[in-house]
């Protein structure tokens, strides 16, 4: 049976050092690409995208070139491989061999690399609902990671066909949306004064033109009434920072700091409150 396959020795000696040439090749490269990603990563603005899909792209060829090349030097798969190169039928069978669904994500890979609707790192949300930070993009599917440092494996014809928001397309600078509500008995024009004063004193918000550090500018805060609520006047402001992630850290930053500073100036932040009228209860205190 082992003669039918290998042939001779010589042959199976050929083949098992065609496999560990592949393989050695596959992690020589590896290397070699896993430490140019780490040389790009200490690069300021660096894409990180072109080198992993490339990376894995690279991977790829040499295993199958490698593993190719060493079944034809298998007598009987090498009579095989003739019948197939030399049948009229080549396209049609390499067609149903390929998964249709490897090669729309290879597809949809390689256009995702040539547009770049994000990169490596980019923050973006998928489906409303999935936001994560884009770690890894291979032939097959894209890894984003969320912010419980769980992996979210997307397919790329997936990924290819989905509405992304990305937080860092043209620029990472954001601008953070606060709403707050104080009591209708509290001074509206205090507190839209304490909520400037706040936010050009944080050290992280920026201003909304030249991107600099307010350093206590209070005149190019934004901030005013939305609302008239149910129990609350409703005030938003908004604060620009570097990125999404500073912008998530700042809103609690501010909502602290504001909390204190509404207490000190005698401002009240409202909360629910019912009035309960019994309908029997003179009746009741009379009998």
């Amino acid at each position: 049976m082992k003669s039918k396959i290998f042939g001779d020795l010589d042959t199976l000696l050929y083949f098992l050092a065609i496999l560990g040439f592949t393989f050695l090749m596959a992690t020589l490269v590896n290397r070699f690409l896993v430490r140019l990603v780490k040389h790009s990563m200490n690069k300021t603005g660096t894409d990180l995208t072109n080198y992993l899909f490339l990376k894995h792209f690279i991977i790829g060829i040499i295993y199958l070139v490698g593993i190719g090349w060493a079944m034809l030097i298998l007598p009987s798969f090498k009579t095989v491989a003739h019948t197939l190169l030399t049948g009229a039928g080549i396209v049609a069978i390499v067609a149903g061999l390929a998964s249709q669904q490897v090669l729309s994500n290879i597809t949809s890979g390689l256009f995702m690399v040539i547009f770049k609707p994000f990169r490596i790192n980019d923050r973006i949300t998928i489906r409303d609902s999935l936001t994560g930070t884009v770690e890894d993009m291979t032939l097959r599917h894209t890894v984003i990671r969320d912010f419980n440092n769980n992996r979210i494996i997307v397919p790329n014809s997936v990924m290819g066909g989905e509405i992304i928001v990305n937080t860092h397309l043209g620029e990472s600078k954001v601008c953070q949306r606060i709403d707050i509500g104080i009591s209708y008995g509290s001074d509206i024009d205090q507190a839209l004064a304490i909520i400037k004063e706040v936010v050009a004193a944080h050290p992280e918000a920026l201003h909304p033109d030249t991107s600099e550090v307010l350093g206590g500018e209070s005149e190019s805060v934004a901030a005013q009434v939305i609302s008239l609520a149910d129990s609350a006047v409703v005030i938003r402001f908004w604060v620009w920072v570097v990125d999404a992630g500073t912008g998530f850290r700042v809103q609690g930053d501010m909502l602290k700091q504001l909390k204190a500073r509404f207490d000190a100036s005698g401002i009240e932040i409202p909360f629910p409150q019912r009035t309960v009228w019994m309908a029997n209860a003179k009746s009741t205190k009379s009998a």
